[in-house]
């Protein structure tokens, strides 16, 4: 059997292998940038929609050179703040300016990026803050008072905080309301110890980037992902493991320009998928990064396609369809983007090809996970592409396909089984989780939990998960977490959680509720109650009451079970 049947299908112009890889840390594409295109605009900074012609004007605006000092300039202040190789740093920011320079100023001091996501509730974000340990989080003033509520519980000693139209440029920084207060008031309200980034930047100059050695063996991130049974855990990358996916996912767009590419960053940063497929690769591109701060915010998305013309679009499934459904497409021009991968998320052949027709681009599903930040699939950019498969595997990266009930035989064409990769940028496991690392790493194979099959060319298609995992509008979503918070409501005897289809976001969530002997409870009760404890996107969108739920000999939820007989429900409705 041939192992890598998938080479016969790369793009021509795709390598085989890239080895030997750079020697490099991530932020040695910063560097490189900065000296080959010192003075090409690296970040634009898009805010928000407005009405009265907002949109034609240009966002805040930064070169390489000037990216690369404030970076140094913020490894200096973070070293004279107490970071030290090793240290873990919070980053709680949307896709922003200061974003982007905590990012590769953390690195540059030797620290760990811990990019959390700032829509977590309290409660979420008091497990990742206590998990990785970290002393200092860099937070944009909105979600100030947030990490205030969490921080005593917490190891966290200090904030670095910034508003976030300080990086914004001249006229948009005077225009750009948020929260109804000025930069000025939220800096007025920090509490003792926190400081200014702003300030703290000023204060310092490239000269004070400490001399510290960073390589590529370095730990860089701590990706958190729910695994299994939707506990929160860290999976650690080191420099070469992001540096080898940024050049992977560079090497499948043979065509790409070196200094002369316009990237849409509409996907969050925080998340990894954002972080490597847009952020990194964009600047290892010495691109130009098109941050838009909410992706949700379609008619701002629309506005810096139209302004800024990017080539490239990584993206989610639910952006792609809201853009092809958007009831006045036709006043924006999104013709200039030619190349899109779309990960988190099946893509629907509609979607596809109804975004194909309006761009005149390529649209192609892709593959990956924060276990390998971030990709290891997608179908050829300009070859052949075959509906419902994730494509195939990116250079150097091995796959195989395991048995469901014998761990350690190999299937073969078309069978069925546990999809496991061996690559470059595979982690190095989960912080401080020892039997979880185990589980999922063998012998160099990291076990993905998603059951996949492989087709005669190498082409590879998921079929299910292991995982409880439900994604729905590119967010990972845990039932477990869920059902936890709902059994905590005091009407409540027993619920399940599990993903439904929905057209717009892929699944949603909707929850199976079982009321206590002689309670009522209102389907509004129950989404109001989760309001509080969950982040939005994993609030339920429907409720159903039963007397009993169907499970197990041992107890355990059939949520399989609940989500077929959903699937009739909408197969009778749809037949009526």
């Amino acid at each position: 059997m041939d192992h890598k049947p998938w080479l016969k299908k790369y793009d021509k112009g795709v390598p085989h292998t890239l080895e030997p890889y750079p020697q490099i840390p991530l932020f040695g594409f910063v560097e490189q940038a900065a000296r080959d295109y010192p003075n090409n605009p690296a970040i634009i900074f898009k805010p928000r929609a407005m009405k009265g012609g907002l949109d034609k004007l240009t966002g805040g605006k930064m070169s390489y050179r000037t990216l690369n000092d404030l970076t140094d300039r913020m490894a200096g202040a973070l070293a004279k703040l107490g970071i030290k190789k090793g240290d873990r740093v919070i980053i709680l920011m949307p896709n922003s300016t200061q974003f982007v320079i905590a990012y590769y100023g953390i690195m540059k001091a030797g620290g760990i990026v811990v990019a959390t996501n700032p829509l977590y509730s309290a409660r979420e974000m008091e497990i990742q803050f206590n998990d990785c340990g970290a002393e200092l989080v860099i937070a944009t003033s909105n979600f100030y008072a947030r990490v205030k509520e969490v921080q005593p519980k917490t190891k966290v000693k200090r904030v670095v905080v910034s508003h976030i139209r300080d990086y914004m440029g001249g006229f948009l920084k005077t225009l750009f309301p948020l929260n109804k207060h000025t930069a000025a008031e939220h800096k007025a309200e920090l509490k003792e110890g926190d400081v200014w980034m702003a300030d703290l930047l000023s204060q310092h100059t490239a000269a004070d980037r400490p001399k510290v050695d960073v390589g590529p063996n370095d730990i860089a991130i701590f990706q958190y992902t729910g695994g299994t049974t939707g506990v929160s855990k860290g999976a650690v990358a080191l420099h070469r493991n992001l540096v080898a996916d940024t050049l992977a996912i560079k090497s499948f767009m043979p065509d790409v320009r070196q200094g002369q590419e316009v990237v849409l960053c509409a996907i969050p940063l925080f998340h990894v998928y954002g972080m490597v497929a847009a952020m990194n690769f964009g600047i290892s591109a010495a691109a130009v990064l098109v941050l838009v701060p909410n992706p949700r915010d379609l008619e701002n998305v629309l506005s810096a396609i139209n302004t800024y013309q990017p080539g490239i679009f990584p993206g989610v499934p639910t952006m792609y369809n809201a853009i092809n459904n958007y009831p006045d497409l036709s006043r924006y021009n999104i013709r200039s983007i030619r190349a899109c991968i779309s990960g988190s998320a099946p893509l629907m052949p509609e979607t596809q090809h109804k975004f194909e027709k309006l761009t005149g681009g390529r649209l192609r599903e892709g593959y990956g996970l924060s276990e390998a930040p971030t990709a290891s699939h997608c179908n050829p950019i300009y070859g052949e592409n075959r509906v419902g498969s994730i494509g195939i595997p990116l250079p150097d990266v091995e796959c195989k396909i395991i048995s469901l009930d014998e761990p350690d035989k190999e299937l073969g064409v078309e069978e069925i089984g546990e999809l496991c990769l061996r690559g470059p940028m595979v982690m190095q496991g989960y912080w401080n989780m020892p039997t979880e690392t185990n589980n999922v790493l063998k012998e160099g194979w990291l076990y993905t939990g998603d059951i996949a099959k492989m087709d005669e060319d190498g082409y590879f298609y998921i079929v299910d998960r292991k995982k409880d995992m439900v994604i729905a509008g590119g967010y990972n979503i845990y039932p477990t977490n869920i059902e936890k918070v709902i059994k905590e409501h005091p009407k409540v005897f027993d619920v399940a959680a599990a993903g439904i289809p929905d057209p717009y976001r892929g699944e949603t969530i909707k929850v199976w509720v079982v009321p206590k002997p002689g309670e009522t409870v209102t389907e509004q009760e129950i989404i109001d109650f989760c309001k509080k404890e969950l982040a939005k996107y994993e609030v339920p969108r429907s409720v159903e009451f039963r007397t009993e739920l169907p499970k197990t000999m041992v107890g355990k939820v059939l949520r399989r079970m609940l989500v077929e007989e959903e699937k009739k429900k909408a197969q009778k409705q749809a037949a009526a």
